[in-house]
C-alpha cells in the first residue's frame, strides 16, 4: 500500500510517500513544494496543484492522507493554508485517489503515542519508524510522512476490527 501524506501550506508544501508492504514501511520520496511570497495566490495555488497532479501522476498513491487545518489566532493564515490544502484535495479527487484526513492531534497519537507531542518528538519516531539516519526535513516534509504514519497505523487497526481481530 503506497500512501501520500500531505502537510498543507501555501509558502511550503510538505509531502511524503510511504510504501507499507509485510507491515514494513519504506519511504519512497519526500520533500517540498516551495511557493514564492512575490507572486499571485492563483499562481502559487496552480503550482500547488500541479506539483501535486506531478507526484500522483508518478508515483500512483493508493491513498492521500492529509492533514486538517489547526485553528489558529491568524485568520489570513489559516484562509491561505486552506487554499493550499484545497488544491491538493482537488488534485486528489481528480485522479480518483481516496482521501483521508487526520488532524493533528490523531497524526501525534499515531506516530509518538501521545497527543501532545513536541515536533522534536514526532519527528525523531518517524525517523525511527521509517529507518531513517537522520531526521526528515525540512519540517514540512516530515510532518508528511507522519500523516503517511498515521494513515498506515489507522488502516491497519481498521483492518483487524474488521476482521475480528485477526491480521490480514
Amino acid at each position: 500500500m503506497l500512501i501520500m501524506g500531505i502537510d498543507p501550506g501555501i509558502a511550503i508544501s510538505g509531502y511524503g510517500l510511504v510504501n507499507n508492504k509485510n507491515y514494513k514501511n519504506t519511504v519512497i520520496e519526500y520533500g517540498v513544494l516551495r511557493t514564492n511570497s512575490g507572486i499571485s495566490m492563483p499562481k502559487r495555488l496552480e503550482y500547488i496543484f500541479n506539483g501535486y497532479m506531478e507526484l500522483i501522476r508518478k508515483y500512483s498513491p493508493e491513498a492521500i492522507a492529509v492533514e486538517e487545518l489547526f485553528f489558529n489566532k491568524n485568520a489570513k493564515t489559516i484562509i491561505t493554508v486552506g487554499q493550499a490544502r484545497g488544491a491538493a484535495l482537488l488534485a486528489a479527487s481528480l485522479m480518483n485517489i481516496e482521501v483521508f484526513e487526520y488532524t493533528p492531534l490523531q497524526v501525534k497519537q499515531a506516530v509518538v503515542g501521545y497527543g501532545r507531542a513536541e515536533k522534536i518528538q514526532i519527528q525523531e519516531m518517524t525517523r525511527i519508524l521509517l529507518n531513517l539516519k537522520e531526521l526528515p526535513k525540512p519540517d514540512d516534509a516530515a510532518d508528511a510522512l507522519a500523516v503517511a504514519l498515521c494513515h498506515i497505523n489507522s488502516f491497519r487497526l481498521q483492518s483487524v476490527i474488521n476482521n475480528n481481530g485477526e491480521r490480514s
